[in-house]
C-alpha cells in the first residue's frame, strides 16, 4: 500500500504540474481536434459512413493519447536533468521507478482528454453517430488503454535516459505506433512481418477492445491482453531502470556532464 500511495500522490502532483503548462495545454487542446478533423475528412473523402466512421473516431481518439505521451515521456528524464532534479529523484528514499511511472501516467491521463474531445468533435461538427453498444465495457477499455500507454511511456522514458536528444526518439516513435497499432489503417493491410510487432504493442489490443465495445463485440480479450502487456512493460522498465542506475553510479555518469 505504501508503493500504491507513492504512485497515487506523485501522479496527482504531476497532473497538477502538467495542467498548468501553457505549452502542453495548448497542444493538448489543439492536437486532438487537428487529428480528428484530418481523419474524418479523409474517411469522408473515400465515402466511409456508419461503423467505419465510428471506428475512425475511436482510432483518432487513441492517437491523441499516444501523441500526448510519446515525445514528452522520452524527454521527461532529460528535462529533469536540465532542471537539476534527476540526481534528487535518484537519491530519494522512494524507489526511482515509482517516481518516474507517475510522470508518464499523468501524460497519458492528460491525453485522455482527446478521447472525449474527439468523439464530441465528430458528433457535433461532423455529425457522426456515436452509438456505443457496451458503455461500461467501453469505459473500461479506454481506461485500460490509457494506463497501458502510460506504462509504455515509462519504458520509453527509462530506455532513452542516456540520449541527449531523447525527444527526437519519442517523436520518431509517434507515427510508427499509429500504423503498427492499427489506429487508422487495419492491420490486415500492413505487411505480414509487422504482425508480431503489432501484437507486442499494448495499444493494439487496447484499440481493438475499445472498438469491440463500441460496435458490439467482445472487448474482454483485448482488455486482458492490453493490461497483461502493461504489466510486462512495467517489469521491464523497473529492471532496466535498476540496471541503468547501477551503471550510472558505478561510472559517475548520471548527469552526463
Amino acid at each position: 500500500m505504501r508503493y500504491v500511495r507513492i504512485v497515487a500522490v506523485a501522479w496527482a502532483l504531476q497532473l497538477k504540474l502538467r495542467s498548468r503548462s501553457a505549452f502542453d495545454g495548448i497542444l493538448g487542446v489543439l492536437y486532438p481536434l487537428f487529428f480528428a478533423t484530418t481523419v474524418f475528412l479523409m474517411y469522408r473523402g473515400v465515402g466511409a459512413s456508419g461503423p467505419a466512421l465510428l471506428s475512425a473516431a475511436v482510432g483518432a481518439s487513441i492517437m491523441g493519447v499516444w501523441s500526448s505521451t510519446s515525445t514528452t515521456a522520452a524527454s521527461s528524464l532529460q528535462q529533469e536533468r536540465r532542471q537539476g532534479t534527476l540526481e534528487l529523484l535518484v537519491a530519494a528514499p522512494s524507489p526511482f521507478p515509482l517516481l518516474i511511472l507517475p510522470m508518464t501516467l499523468s501524460m497519458a491521463t492528460v491525453g485522455a482528454y482527446s478521447l472525449v474531445a474527439t468523439l464530441l468533435w465528430g458528433r457535433f461538427v461532423f455529425g457522426i453517430e456515436i452509438a456505443v453498444r457496451h458503455p461500461m465495457a467501453f469505459v473500461a477499455a479506454c481506461l485500460a488503454t490509457v494506463a497501458a500507454v502510460g506504462v509504455l511511456g515509462f519504458l520509453v522514458a527509462v530506455s532513452s535516459v542516456r540520449y541527449r536528444t531523447a525527444w527526437a526518439l519519442g517523436t520518431a516513435l509517434e507515427f510508427p505506433v499509429w500504423l503498427l497499432c492499427g489506429f487508422l489503417v487495419p492491420l490486415s493491410l500492413l505487411p505480414g512481418w509487422t504482425r508480431p510487432v503489432s501484437w507486442l504493442l499494448a495499444p493494439t489490443w487496447g484499440i481493438e477492445a475499445v472498438r469491440a465495445a463500441a460496435v458490439g463485440g467482445n472487448p474482454l480479450p483485448g482488455i486482458a491482453a492490453c493490461l497483461g502487456l502493461a504489466v510486462v512493460y512495467g517489469i521491464a522498465g523497473i529492471l532496466l531502470a535498476r540496471r541503468l542506475l547501477h551503471s550510472a553510479r558505478a561510472n559517475a555518469t548520471l548527469a552526463l556532464s
